[in-house]
């Protein structure tokens, strides 16, 4: 008589494969302490909300900070988290609200709508809305478009509160140039920095091209803004900021209705400050 020997079905297995892997989107709009605070609370609400499911499995957390929500291309976490759901990684995403999820109602239909397509759901606590059991686009519709209603509100109150500031002289300049550090909201010299720029000045007093003063700069190893390497276009750059005269001009570009930016050739005022530096 044959022998059988009964090999155990791998329930622990199973049960894992079958659990729906969860993901979770979080984003504040700017980069200040209270925001940050805030979007720390997101992060541990969300690890805690997906553990707590025994039927969700948590397929990780993506936050973008510091960056506004109009346009999807400027959230990197955003993108990586779609990449992953077209790599089949996650099957469910839950954030706050649509307007945490995009305040661009164009952006947000065309999101959902491929993510639908990779049978990827979205669940929006605030609407209480999961893309998986929806009827219609139109609901979503309307509240993608109010978010960006308000999105639009919140950025002309900005701008109104900016202009103030540029009337009146008291605006800070938050990314300071080559040669200055922002300490507490103060701009001050950074004494490395400084010397390259008294030679890129005096380089050009002497008659040597942009181009040269790029060269040598990068044969010395000169350390940059940004860690990258010099080149004529940022000499020039420089050389014609008012700033290392001690002047500022405010709004040299602006945002428009779409949330696209501009070089302000006109189209808005400019404030000249003399001696702000």
């Amino acid at each position: 008589m044959k022998k059988v020997t009964k090999i155990a079905q791998n329930t622990v297995g199973l049960a894992e494969q079958s659990k729906l892997r969860v993901a979770a989107y979080c984003r504040v709009s700017t980069d200040s302490d209270e925001q940050l605070v805030s979007l720390d609370t997101q992060i541990k609400h969300y690890e805690s909300y997906i553990n707590a499911n025994p039927e969700w499995a948590f397929a990780g957390l993506y936050y973008d900070e510091g960056v506004t929500g109009t346009k999807k291309e400027k959230r990197s976490e955003l993108l990586r988290m779609i990449a992953d759901c077209e790599d089949r990684k996650i099957d469910l995403i839950v954030t706050k609200s649509i307007s945490r999820f995009a305040r661009n109602t164009t952006d947000c239909l065309e999101l959902v709508r491929k993510l639908l397509n990779l049978d990827v759901f979205i669940y929006f606590e605030k609407e209480n809305i999961n893309t998986g059991s929806m009827e219609s686009e139109l609901m979503l519709s309307i509240l993608s478009g109010l978010a960006e209603s308000e999105s639009v509100s919140i950025a002309e109150n900005n701008k109104w509160s900016i202009q103030r500031r540029f009337q009146n002289g008291t605006y800070k300049i938050s990314y300071p140039p080559y040669g200055y550090d922002n300490i507490d909201g103060e701009m001050v010299v950074n004494e490395q920095q400084a010397e390259i720029v008294c030679y890129i000045f005096a380089s050009i007093l002497s008659g040597k091209s942009t181009h040269k003063i790029a060269d040598e700069l990068n044969n010395r190893k000169a350390p940059t803004k940004k860690g990258g390497r010099w080149t004529a276009t940022t000499i020039r750059g420089m050389v014609r900021n008012e700033k290392y005269t001690g002047d500022a001009i405010f709004q040299k570009t602006y945002t428009d209705v779409h949330f696209n930016r501009h070089n302000n050739n006109g189209e808005k005022d400019q404030y000249l400050i003399r001696k702000h530096l």
